[in-house]
């Protein structure tokens, strides 16, 4: 896991990225109302960037992303890859806040808009 250290420097990198995305949808014509609703906090664009970390630390990047695209499918067990990637991404998640407590908010979130176990 990424040192507590670095969070200030992920945030840093999460406010640029987010502004990109707000200036891409503005520059698109988007409304603003609508697209703000959705967009990524600063606290979730780094805690995603952590689970990203964590999955390719530890081998995982290919199969998950694999069990994403297949969940996306409309195969027959696309609803098991999806429940396999989500069960990953839940266990890599609950493990962020015992390391950077100060993204429990965040990281609560994305768990919450996981499908139920």
């Amino acid at each position: 896991m990424i040192d507590t250290e670095s969070i200030p420097h992920l945030r840093r990198n999460a406010r640029l990225e987010r502004a990109a995305l707000i200036e891409h949808h503005a520059r698109e014509g988007e409304d603003p109302a609508e697209f703000m609703a959705v967009m990524p906090s600063v606290d979730e664009l780094v805690v995603a960037t952590l689970l990203d970390d964590e999955l390719h630390g530890r081998g995982l990047a290919a199969e998950h992303g694999l069990a994403r695209l297949a969940g996306m499918s409309t195969v027959s067990d696309a609803a098991e890859h999806r429940r396999n990637a989500e069960a990953v991404e839940r266990r890599l998640l609950h493990e962020i806040p015992r390391e950077h407590p100060e993204l429990s908010t965040a990281v609560w979130y994305l768990l919450g808009r996981l499908g139920t176990p």
